[in-house]
């Protein structure tokens, strides 16, 4: 058995930049078969890098306290649940309190923030397993490459520190740290 205390655990920014306090509750607790991370996020911002999906993981988010603001795509179909999606897929804003949980299924895309002036705390809980296929991340963002606009990007961990995000269109590479 392992017992922990969130406030022991160091903190994690997201490599983005896009959060200041994210704590790897899965390692401090060597769990091997479900990744729970938590996230303290002041106004502005957000869980992840953007609009992304994980085709091989189903997310829990947990809002603990204050509300957090989801930008949803529509639930994957059998014909999309693999490989990537060629365009941008429409979104509807999902807003969860404290006391409520949303579920994403593999390959449902979503975004989710701070947009309040409150403090919003949720644990995310992704099964199966502490680490998804970097394969198996998709996002939407500003072509870094000769592609005019979003574009369809996956991520590959690179062998140092950081994270790989290349285009899926042009195969642009952009190294964050």
């Amino acid at each position: 058995m392992n017992h922990i205390d969130i406030a022991d655990i160091e903190t994690w920014p997201h490599p983005m930049g896009v959060n200041s306090d994210r704590r790897d509750v899965t390692g401090a607790l060597e769990a091997e078969d479900v990744a729970i991370v938590r996230y303290e996020l002041e106004p502005g911002e957000q869980f992840s890098g953007g609009l992304h999906t994980h085709h091989d993981q189903e997310e829990l988010f947990y809002i603990l306290e204050g509300t957090a603001t989801f930008d949803v795509g529509p639930e994957p179909d059998a014909d999309h649940a693999e490989g990537h999606a060629s365009e941008r897929p429409d979104t509807e804003e999902v807003v969860a309190e404290a006391g409520e949980v949303v579920r994403f299924p593999p390959g449902q895309f979503q975004c989710g923030r701070n947009r309040s002036d409150d403090t919003v705390v949720g644990l995310v809980i992704a099964a199966p397993d502490t680490r998804h296929e970097w394969e198996a991340l998709e996002s939407f963002a500003p072509c870094a490459g000769d592609c005019d606009g979003i574009t369809s990007h996956g991520v590959r961990q690179p062998d140092g520190d950081g994270m790989v995000v290349y285009c899926n269109e042009c195969g642009t590479e952009l190294q964050v740290a």
